[in-house]
């Protein structure tokens, strides 16, 4: 018998302890001999990544000793953190940012000296010993770091060469099978890896040194992404200069198109080290796409240009590698958690190394997304995950319609994922509706649609959460009367633009959210220090448009309850957005929250960070839209309630 209760107030098995401390972040997918490595990051050990191998007979071991951590700050969102080699590793260690050699039965060993530069996207080179790698130098004071393309010796005893230099930011070395060519990507400020990037070869000579060079492909309207040899030493790449990202060879002088599918086989490099194809032979290839942002599998023919679908259960897919008749990836399907997965391609069998999550929850609690599209600016249409409140033990009373939680997602070039997600689980088995946008601009639906964006964040963005919570409460799924909006990073922005410039949503949450445009364009990072360019415009020539366009300035115009989350030593962000936002809206006498995390950068990694993160979310919006919860929360101070 379900008990009737309101929405909101539903007991749920689903807690923020399980969220915080029983699950793990997976990425890097390596491939050595007949081992499968990964990396996991552990909120309950303060964030600490590590290094994991299963070997043939599927016993998995952790590789490198806390307080070691496998993480690197290139580009400050890091990835690509280790390579390995004759079951040796070499990864960068966040506390110091050398880089370590681990060899079997023996301790870590630094091979880079205490210096102020950062390691990522490494590759071995065997023919000279050594590791070629992206360097991000941060030793000249007053000025943006260095970024280049460097070799470091294996073993520490040779001096660090450059190999690449003169752009502003590079990714992706990777060394031909017969090791005497390099390949890399390359591009300069303002654009974005997704905007346009540059895809150069070079000769490596017998001194190790980069002989002559030729640029491939790319310019600043065409995005190159994981450029990879076959066996046979054909260099392969992902393009969208069709205008949706497709698998190309060069050969003969010439890019040859592989597929020609209206799909995304790339993802946004915010990080290093992703894999949207590999290569069983030189002619046959495992590849993940997305479609409508759904992450799908295929086999590639090239030889006859044949592509065929691989059923799996999963929607989200990503750091794909392949042996044999074996591909391994991290993926997840809205019933099934973020794992490690090893797929037989002859049987179709699947067998989950690694899981995200350490418990299963019953059926009864879980909500599926709904994908749905809605009408939004400009006669256009927006696209989201729709998440109805599920709960086998409760159920509202008669004619109750639910809050909704409308989540607009960082980047803001990036997209909502359909893969099974505790958090939003931890919302709708406690009553509350979860619309998850994929608003104009986000990745997944081809490059026109994620230049919508172009100019006009904060107006688009803002647009497409607005009317895709309308939508809902028009068609009768929610209260209107109860309209939420949450996000992080620039989902933060688009959540506080939301608030400020109209009047959709009755209270919010901003975690680590941009308020103040134009302090972002001047004390951001390197990696992001013209991503508002393209989003916004040229600054400081229009200045104009980024106070317009920035909260801070219009504290007149938010008229209901945010709180906010704040880590003390975000880099990307930096905390003063939050402190001002909170500021001006407490003098506004509007009821207020902030809550800070000493240590905390650019998203929480602790587990005790994320528990209280969320349970005072919750206890907040049980305030605000007075509510009972189920739970016994530590209380949150909230200024003018």
């Amino acid at each position: 018998m379900q008990k009737l209760a309101p929405y909101g107030s539903w007991r749920s098995p689903i807690t923020s302890d399980m969220i915080a401390s029983q699950t793990i972040g997976l990425e890097q997918i390596a491939l050595e001999g007949s081992d499968i490595y990964w990396i996991e990051s552990r909120p309950a050990e303060g964030g600490r990544s590590v290094i994991m191998r299963c070997d043939p007979g599927g016993g998995v071991d952790e590789l490198i000793p806390a307080p070691f951590n496998a993480r690197t700050r290139v580009h400050e969102y890091g990835g690509g953190a280790y390579t390995v080699f004759a079951r040796t590793l070499i990864f960068s260690n966040f506390a110091d940012q050398r880089l370590y050699r681990l060899d079997q039965g023996s301790a870590p060993r630094s091979i880079t000296p205490a210096i102020e530069c950062r390691y990522a996207d490494g590759v071995i080179d065997a023919r000279c010993s050594r590791i070629i790698c992206v360097c991000e130098d941060h030793r000249l004071p007053g000025r943006e770091a260095l970024n280049t393309i460097v070799a470091v010796d294996l073993d520490g005893e040779v001096e660090m060469q450059v190999l690449a230099k003169g752009y502003d930011f590079y990714s992706s070395p990777r060394i031909s099978p017969d090791g005497r060519r390099l390949a890399w990507l390359a591009w300069n400020h303002p654009q974005m890896p997704w905007d346009g990037t540059e895809l150069w070869t070079g000769e490596l000579e017998k001194d190790g040194s980069l002989g002559a060079v030729e640029r491939v492909a790319g310019g600043s309207e065409e995005s190159i992404f994981q450029p990879q040899w076959s066996p046979d030493g054909v260099l392969h790449f992902v393009s969208d200069r069709t205008g949706w990202s497709n698998l190309y060879c060069w050969q003969d002088g010439h890019a040859l198109a592989l597929t020609d599918i209206q799909a995304e086989l790339s993802r946004p490099q915010w990080r290093f080290g992703f894999s949207t194809y590999a290569f069983l032979t030189p002619d046959r290839i495992i590849c993940t796409y997305a479609q409508d942002g759904i992450w799908k599998l295929a086999r590639l023919d090239a030889s006859c240009l044949k592509i065929d679908p691989i059923n799996t259960p999963f929607t989200e897919i990503s750091y794909l590698e392949a042996c044999r008749d074996h591909a391994l990836f991290i993926a997840g399907s809205p019933d099934l958690a973020t794992s490690v997965v090893k797929l037989d391609l002859s049987s179709g069998e699947i067998e989950v190394l690694r899981r995200s999550g350490r418990v299963d929850v019953d059926r009864g609690y879980i909500s599926r997304p709904e994908a749905i599209d809605y009408p939004t600016g400009g006669g256009l249409l927006a696209h989201a995950f729709f998440y109805r409140p599920k709960n086998a033990d409760f159920q509202a009373p008669p004619g109750e319609r639910p809050p909704l939680l409308v989540i607009s997602h960082g980047g803001p070039t990036g997209a909502a994922s359909s893969a099974f997600n505790l958090m939003i689980q931890h919302w709708t088995s406690r009553g509350i509706a979860v619309l998850d946008v994929n608003y104009g601009g986000s990745t997944g639906y081809g490059r026109a649609y994620r230049e919508r964006l172009k100019g006009k964040w904060g107006i688009v963005d803002v647009d497409d959460c607005a009317n895709g919570a309308a939508f809902l409460a028009e068609r009768g799924d929610v209260d209107s009367e109860r309209l939420i909006i949450r996000g992080g990073s620039a989902g933060g922005y688009t959540t506080l633009a939301a608030l400020a410039f109209r009047s959709t949503f009755q209270a919010g949450a901003s975690y680590y959210g941009v308020s103040d445009l134009e302090i972002l364009a001047r004390e951001t990072h390197k990696f992001e220090s013209r991503y508002l360019d393209g989003l916004v415009g040229p600054y400081p020539e229009r200045r104009d448009i980024y106070r317009d366009r920035s909260p801070i300035h219009f504290p007149e115009k938010l008229s209901c309850p945010v709180i906010f989350f704040q880590g003390t030593e975000d880099r990307i962000v930096p905390p003063n957005q939050a402190r001002m936002m909170f500021d001006a809206l407490r003098a506004r006498g509007l009821p207020t929250a902030l809550v800070e995390f000493e240590g905390e950068q650019h998203g929480f990694r602790r587990a005790e960070n994320i528990k209280r993160a969320l349970d005072a979310e919750l206890y907040f919006y049980s305030r605000v839209f007075r509510f009972q919860t189920a739970d016994s929360i530590e209380p949150v101070l909230i200024e003018n309630f």
